[in-house]
C-alpha cells in the first residue's frame, strides 16, 4: 500500500504482519538452540562423555568382569555405545528438561506457537547431534585400544535412531511428569541400574534364566545386544532388537506426547 507525500512522491507503507514461523524453521531454531544449552553444561558432558569414555578405557584396560572369549574391547565397544545413546537420549535429556519445567522454561515455551510435539523433536534432533559426537569420540578410542569392529553399518544406524527415539521419549516422560528433584534421582537410579544389568558391562548370560529374560526386553539390552551382534558377531540385519526398540520408541513418545505437563 502506497500514501502520497507533501511533494507528491508515493511513499510506502508496511502493515505488520504478526504469526508464527513454519514449523520446519522453529523445529530447527529449537534444536539448535537445545544442543548449544546441551554442549555447555559441565555436568552433562560429564554424563555423556566422561563416563563413558571412563568406563570403556578402565574396563577394557583391567580384567574385572568376564566378558567371555575374545578381547574385551570388542565386548565393550558397543555396550558403551548403547550406554552413551541412555545417558544422552535418557538421563541428561530427563534431568535437563525436568529442571527447565521447574523453573518455568517449558511454560514460557507453552505459551508459544511450538507444538508440545515439536519441542520433544527439537530435543530428539539435538541429541542425535550430541550422539554424533560421542560415536565418533567412543570409536577413536576403542580403534586405539584394538577394537575390531565389522558388520552393517545401516543396521549400526538404524539402532541408534531407534534407541534415542525410545530412549528420549522415556526421558520426556519422566521429565514431564515428575518433579525435578524426583526425575534427578530416578534418571540417576535408572542409569547406574541399567548400566549393571542391561548387558553394557556384564553378559546377560552371567544371569539366572528367569531374570534374563525380562532384561532382555530393557531397551538397553536390545540396544548393546544388537549393536554387539552386529559389529562383534556380524549380524546382517538383528530384527528381534529392532524389534524391542521400535516398540519401545512408540510407546516412550507416544506416552510423553499424551502425558507431558509444561508445568
Amino acid at each position: 500500500m502506497s500514501t502520497p507525500t507533501a511533494h507528491g512522491e508515493r511513499r510506502e507503507s508496511y502493515a505488520p504482519r504478526p504469526g508464527a514461523a513454519p514449523l520446519p524453521r522453529m523445529i530447527t531454531a529449537q534444536a539448535l538452540l537445545e544442543t548449544r544449552m546441551l554442549l555447555r553444561n559441565g555436568e552433562q558432558l560429564l554424563l555423556t562423555v566422561v563416563i563413558p569414555t571412563l568406563v570403556l578405557v578402565l574396563f577394557s584396560a583391567v580384567d574385572i568382569v568376564d566378558t567371555g572369549e575374545g578381547e574385551a574391547v570388542d565386548f565393550l565397544a558397543p555396550g558403551v555405545l548403547a550406554l552413551a545413546v541412555m545417558s544422552t537420549a535418557f538421563t541428561g535429556q530427563a534431568i535437563a528438561t525436568g529442571f527447565e519445567r521447574r523453573y518455568g522454561v517449558l511454560k514460557r515455551l507453552g505459551t508459544s506457537p511450538l507444538p508440545r510435539w515439536a519441542l520433544m523433536t527439537a530435543k530428539t534432533l539435538s541429541v542425535l547431534v550430541t550422539e554424533l559426537l560421542q560415536v565418533a569420540l567412543l570409536t577413536v578410542i576403542a580403534l586405539a585400544l584394538g577394537w575390531s569392529p565389522h558388520g552393517n553399518p545401516a543396521a549400526v544406524l538404524l539402532l541408534l535412531v531407534l534407541g534415542t527415539a525410545a530412549f528420549s521419549g522415556l526421558g520426556l516422560l519422566m521429565a514431564g511428569t515428575l518433579k525435578a528433584e524426583a526425575t534427578l534421582a530416578a534418571a540417576n537410579l535408572v542409569f547406574l541400574l541399567l548400566l549393571v544389568g542391561g548387558g553394557v558391562l556384564v553378559p546377560l548370560d552371567k544371569f539366572p534364566d528367569a531374570a534374563r529374560a525380562a532384561l532382555e526386553l530393557l531397551p538397553i539390552s536390545a540396544l548393546s545386544g544388537g549393536l554387539r551382534a552386529v559389529l562383534q558377531d556380524g549380524a546382517a540385519m538383528p530384527w528381534r532388537e529392532l524389534g524391542i526398540l521400535a516398540v519401545w520408541s512408540v510407546l516412550g513418545l507416544g506416552a510423553a506426547g499424551r502425558f507431558f505437563r509444561w508445568e
